[in-house]
């Protein structure tokens, strides 16, 4: 039985699950070229998976208003349904994410946070950015919903990166929070630690609040005044050790806040699994000093709390809590892998090549020559399989270097992601090499958490280490992703380390879709090679 669901607001994507697996999940900022964006969902549904006609079962969230800017669509898909005995479903957003969260775990039963910025609960109008639900077995049920103006994490986080840092927040660039989280590891976290949580627990609602003159989309430099947050614009306009001090002392706070919000109800409730959705989530700073405060609890996050994940979500509570299907074990982890293959054979790739015949040429190669070459300090983009799913290239859609090289860093950040030179990137490692790398030995196969290097580790992969000693690693499983498990055990027996830098394929737009994305984006970098690892085939630049 086919299931489908759509969002057409921010974060526009949609999901099918077959038999309750996934078979296509495709986010719509990945085919135009614009972060964050909204679009109709049903569409970008039916352009891209072809078997639409054979979906019974239909799940969307709050607010159904977006769905019903597109009637021609949702009439479409509401005959779809009709005729083949199916129901439309209208879930709660952060129902969604819980479910997402719980779904994608193997955990039997879990206390399931979510945390954002907002989110339509139900057709009343509810807003909420703190839910609290409990997942057991194929049913999630609400514990607490809390009204934005009381909890609102994500809100201010998208303030302060815009009126304070003078940062992106959304479409079309997107939301800049990692830059910041960057940036604190570079400052003092108690110079104004007090200002900020006073801004989480008592100002939140005047902190979130969206200046009615702030221009629709990126920041450009017009932006009114902040009424609340104007006087810490003008300390961080003051320099970058200023913006570094803020910085710091936002994540503090975030820190304690959090703890201080979890811990009320983690100890209260006898629950040994613990799941994680919402954009906050991707703090995974916080999500690593979780592991921390709660020793003794399982910790889950899904590959994509973002608004992104909600199709997963609603399909998930559809197919399980409603439909009453029972939960499926996944192998290892929930595969993160989920974007449309029709545009990755060897054909497509092929025919892609030949239009660019006047820049490129394109050899064939094998694991081991690629393993050379980064051997070689070159700098090699890889090309295969279904996309990652959220904000995190995964081995699919990668560029890779070699940790070792201290100055590589600084190389990738200045020649091919164009961005401050304060951004770490982040180690890929075999899973069962972790616990002789890092302080805590935690899966983390979408980068979920930052973990502390062990301190005789750190001078062996520089590139991969933050001013503070940490990472935001990936373990790499066999099951995971076979492909790149192997690939970094010919690297592992090549170089003597278990460890790839590893950053996502992309130049300050999304992560790389087709074939002709990546081949765009490797020409207007200075990668040095692309591979199309499933096909064994090495793109170079043409001699001039």
């Amino acid at each position: 039985m086919k299931i489908a669901s759509a969002w057409s607001g921010h974060d526009c994507s949609f999901c099918v699950l077959n038999d309750g697996k996934p078979v296509v999940h495709a986010e719509y900022e990945r085919y135009i070229r614009e972060k964050e964006p909204a679009g109709d969902g049903i569409q970008f549904l039916f352009d891209e998976y072809k078997q639409f006609k054979d979906i019974k079962h239909f799940a969307t969230n709050y607010s159904f208003k977006k769905l019903e800017n597109h009637p021609k669509s949702l009439e479409k898909m509401r005959d779809i349904v009709k005729g083949n005995g199916g129901e439309i479903h209208v879930l709660g957003h952060h129902q969604c994410h819980a479910a997402n969260a719980f779904f994608s775990s193997n955990f039997d039963n879990a206390l399931i946070f979510t945390m954002d910025g907002g989110g339509f609960e139900s057709e009343s109008g509810l807003i909420t950015a703190f839910t609290i639900w409990k997942g057991n077995k194929n049913k999630v049920e609400p514990l607490l919903v809390t009204p934005i103006s009381d909890v609102n994490i994500g809100g201010v986080w998208t303030r302060v990166t815009r009126y304070v840092f003078r940062l992106q927040s959304g479409w079309p660039r997107g939301h800049q929070a990692g830059t910041v989280m960057a940036m604190a590891a570079m400052g003092d976290p108690d110079k104004y630690y007090k200002d900020f949580h006073r801004m989480l627990s008592l100002d939140s609602a005047a902190v979130s609040f969206k200046p009615p003159g702030q221009p629709r989309g990126a920041y450009v430099g017009t932006d009114p005044r902040h009424p609340y947050l104007g006087r810490w614009t003008d300390i961080a306009d003051r320099g970058d050790q200023e913006k570094f001090d803020l910085a710091a002392g936002l994540q503090k706070a975030t820190e304690t806040y959090m703890r201080d919000l979890l811990s009320i109800f983690i100890d209260s409730n006898n629950y040994e699994n613990i799941c994680f959705a919402g954009g906050v989530s991707l703090n995974s700073v916080v999500m690593g000093k979780v592991l921390k405060w709660f020793p003794d609890k399982n910790i889950y996050v899904t590959p994509t709390p973002h608004d992104g994940g909600l199709t997963i979500g609603a399909a998930q509570y559809l197919h399980h809590h409603i439909l009453d299907n029972p939960r499926i074990q996944w192998e290892d982890n929930f595969t993160p892998y989920l974007g449309s293959k029709t545009r990755t054979t060897k054909k497509v790739i092929q025919s892609t090549i030949e239009q660019y015949d006047d820049k490129i040429v394109a050899t064939a190669s094998t694991n081991e020559e690629v393993v050379d070459l980064l051997a070689d300090q070159k700098i090699v983009a890889v090309f295969g399989g279904g996309s990652e799913s959220g904000r995190r290239a995964l081995g699919n859609r990668s560029i890779l270097a070699d940790p070792r090289n201290a100055n590589m860093k600084d190389l990738i950040n200045e020649k091919v992601k164009h961005r401050q030179w304060f951004r770490p990137f982040a180690p890929s490692i075999l899973r069962d090499e972790a616990s002789k790398w890092f302080v805590v030995d935690q899966d983390s196969p979408y980068m979920s958490f930052v973990l502390h290097f062990k301190e005789d580790k750190k001078k062996e992969v520089p590139a991969v280490v933050h001013f503070d000693g940490t990472a935001r690693l990936q373990t790499v499983t066999e099951n995971d992703n076979n492909w790149y498990y192997n690939f970094i055990k010919l690297w592992q027996q090549k170089s003597g380390v278990p460890i790839l830098l590893n950053t996502s394929f992309n130049d300050r737009e999304p992560i790389c879709e087709t074939p002709e994305h990546a081949i765009n984006c490797y020409l207007g970098t200075e990668i040095d090679f692309l591979y199309f690892y499933e096909h064994g085939i090495l793109v170079e630049r043409k001699s001039k």
